[in-house]
């Protein structure tokens, strides 16, 4: 059965930093694009990084570039967020989600996922 299970959610204060995990089982990352979002409370989803296996190409939403880095591990099936610099409006649920397919710019990201984990909770607040 197709999962993704997300890990590495926590509090931290201002200007810290923390990574999210994004680990795929019942099928491979390979010619996927796998996407991180998140919903802060009382808020819309919004989209904000994205990855294309099958190009190594990644790209960010504004509020988050040259904060945040997303990377994958084929090996572990995995895809990893890098938070650096956070924010207090950086606080939300993280999701990761992907579908099949290669992204070549960020308008391409978000939509039309296929697998979507439960989240885990970002907590920036000092």
């Amino acid at each position: 059965q197709e999962q993704l299970v997300e890990s590495g959610g926590g509090l931290v204060q201002p200007g810290g930093s923390l990574r999210l995990s994004c680990a795929a089982s019942g099928f491979t990352l390979d010619y996927y694009v796998i996407g991180w979002f998140r919903q802060a409370p009382g808020k819309e989803r919004e989209g904000v990084s994205c990855i294309s296996s099958s190009t190594a190409g990644t790209y960010y939403t504004d509020s988050v570039k040259g904060r945040f880095t997303i990377s994958r591990d084929k090996a572990k099936n995995t895809v990893y967020l890098q938070m650096n610099s956070l924010k207090p409006e950086d606080t939300a649920v993280y999701y990761c989600a992907t579908r099949p397919g290669i992204v070549v710019r960020t308008a391409q990201c978000f939509s039309d996922m296929r697998y979507w984990g439960k989240g885990t909770l970002v907590t920036v607040s000092s």
